[in-house]
C-alpha cells in the first residue's frame, strides 16, 4: 500500500508493528557496516599473483631496471595499457602511486597556487574561486574543495549526468567558476553513465567557461560493470579534439578496485602541454615513482583482455550483493513511496532517496541497532543534503549474508522514519 493511502489506523497499527521489528533488530546486536565501497576480502585474493610476479625479473620492456630512480610519467607499457581505460593516446597518460585521490588534489592545488601555465594562471590570484559540483556526488571530491578553500556550488544530478543547462547557466554568469567534477561512469552515488550529449557539452564548457577552466573526469569505474549489456561512455578526448578542448580536461582512473585498494596503481590522462608543466611541478615532489608496482600490475594484467576477464571474476563476488539489497528494497518498498532508488549497472553503490527529511533520521534508526551507514548529507558539497533525502549504500565490502542482514535492517529503519513523520504532521 502507498504511503498516502494509510488512514490514521493503518498508521498506527503499522507504527505498532514497525517498532516491535526495529526491536528485534536491536536484540540481534548487528555489527554491518555498509559506509564506504571497499573491495571485499574475496575481490583481493583475486589479485594475490601480483605477489612475487616479477620472480626476479625488474626489467621494464625498454630494459630500465624499475628498481632505480627516473621516469615521472611511468613506464611505457603501463601507459599504454591504462590508456585503453580511458580511450585516450599512451603519450597523454601519466603513471601515479596508489591513489587517484592524489593526483587530483595536486592538480587543483598546483592550478590554484602555481598555475598551470605560469603564475598569471593560478586560481589564487582571484578573490574567489569556485567549483562545480554535481550532487549527490563523491564526497571526496568535495572535501578536496573544502580543504583548499574553494567555493563549492550544487548542480543537480539526473539520469544522464549534471544537469548541463544549469552547468553552463552558471558558467555564464560566474567567470570565477574554475572546474567542474565529474564520476562519468557508473556515478557515484547515483551510478548513471553520462549521456552521449552529456559528454559532448561537457566537452564544450573549455570555450564558454572563463580562462584556465579544468573538467577534473574522475573515471573511477570505468571498467565496473554489473551487466554485459552496460551503457558505453562516450569518449570525453574525442569530444574535446572537436571543440578544440583539450588543455580543459584531467581524466583519473586507477585498480584500486581492480587489484589492491591499499597498493594499486593511479593513471591520469590530459594534454601534453598540461602534462608537461604538470611533470615539472612533480619533479619538485619526487624523483620517480613506485614502478616496481607499475610492472608487476602490468605482468598480472597484461592486456585489455586479460582486465576484461579479471573484471569479469570482481562482477560474480559483488552482483549477488546488489541484487540482494535491490532484491529486498523492491520487495519491502516498491509501490509504498517511501523512498526512491535506481539499480545500477555497474560501479560500487546504491543510491537510495528518502521522503524528504528523513535520510538523518533513517541513518540515525540504522546506528543504533548497528548498522552503520554513510552519513546522510555526504553525497552533498559542505556534507549538506537540502532534502535530508540521499542515503548512499555500499554493499561491496561485507559478506552476502551481512548484506541481506543490512538491506533488511534498513529498509524497517525507513518504514519507521516515514510512518513516525507521517503521525508527526497529523497531529
Amino acid at each position: 500500500m502507498h504511503i498516502d493511502q494509510f488512514t490514521d489506523a493503518d498508521l498506527a497499527s503499522a507504527l505498532d508493528s514497525l517498532e516491535q521489528a526495529y526491536e528485534a533488530l536491536r536484540q540481534r546486536a548487528l555489527a554491518l557496516d555498509l559506509t564506504r565501497g571497499k573491495p571485499s576480502t574475496e575481490q583481493l585474493a583475486l589479485s594475490a599473483a601480483l605477489d612475487g610476479i616479477l620472480a626476479g625479473d625488474y626489467r621494464a620492456q625498454d630494459g630500465t631496471d624499475v628498481r632505480n630512480y627516473g621516469g615521472l610519467e611511468g613506464l611505457l607499457e603501463a601507459r599504454e595499457l591504462f590508456a585503453e581505460v580511458l580511450d585516450v593516446p599512451p603519450a597523454e597518460v601519466l603513471i601515479g602511486g596508489n591513489a587517484s585521490l592524489t593526483l587530483m588534489y595536486n592538480v587543483i592545488e598546483f592550478a590554484l597556487t602555481v598555475g598551470l601555465r605560469g603564475p598569471a594562471s593560478a586560481w589564487g590570484n582571484s578573490e574567489s574561486v569556485k567549483f562545480l559540483c554535481p550532487a549527490p556526488g563523491y564526497d571526496r571530491h568535495f572535501a578536496i574543495c573544502e580543504h583548499l578553500g574553494i567555493e563549492m556550488l550544487s548542480v543537480p544530478m539526473l539520469d544522464t549526468g549534471p544537469d548541463m543547462d544549469k552547468v553552463e547557466s552558471l558558467l555564464a554568469s560566474d567567470e570565477t567558476i574554475r572546474g567542474i567534477w565529474c564520476v562519468p561512469r557508473f556515478s557515484n552515488p547515483t551510478g548513471c553513465v553520462y549521456s552521449d550529449e552529456t559528454v559532448e557539452r561537457i566537452a564544450g564548457l573549455g570555450r564558454i567557461a572563463s580562462e584556465n577552466f579544468l573538467v577534473m573526469w574522475d573515471n573511477a569505474y570505468a571498467v565496473h560493470t554489473l551487466d554485459d549489456d552496460a551503457p558505453v561512455l562516450a569518449s570525453l578526448r574525442a569530444a574535446c579534439e572537436r571543440q578544440g578542448t583539450l588543455d580543459s580536461v584531467f581524466q583519473f582512473g586507477s585498480t584500486s578496485k581492480i587489484t589492491f585498494a591499499g597498493s594499486g596503481v593511479s593513471f591520469m590522462a590530459s594534454s601534453p602541454d598540461n602534462l608537461n608543466a604538470y611533470k615539472q611541478h612533480l619533479g619538485f615532489q619526487t624523483i620517480g615513482p613506485d614502478k616496481v608496482n607499475q610492472l608487476r600490475h602490468v605482468r598480472f594484467l597484461s592486456d585489455a583482455d586479460t582486465l576484461a576477464q579479471h573484471m569479469l571474476a570482481h562482477r560474480a563476488l559483488i552482483r549477488p550483493r546488489f541484487e540482494q539489497v535491490l532484491k529486498t528494497l523492491d520487495a519491502e518498498l516498491a509501490g509504498t513511496g517511501m523512498g526512491r532508488w535506481l539499480a545500477p549497472q555497474g560501479g560500487y553503490f546504491i543510491s537510495f532517496d528518502t521522503l524528504p527529511g528523513l535520510a538523518t533520521e533513517v541513518v540515525g534508526l540504522a546506528a543504533e541497532i548497528g548498522v552503520k551507514l554513510t552519513p546522510a548529507g555526504a553525497t552533498f558539497p559542505y556534507g549538506k543534503d537540502p532534502e535530508d533525502s540521499n542515503i548512499r549504500l555500499a554493499p561491496t565490502f561485507p559478506s552476502l549474508e551481512d548484506v541481506a542482514a543490512a538491506a533488511e535492517a534498513f529498509v524497517v529503519c525507513v518504514k519507521l522514519a516515514t510512518v513516525r513523520q507521517r503521525l508527526a504532521a497529523q497531529t
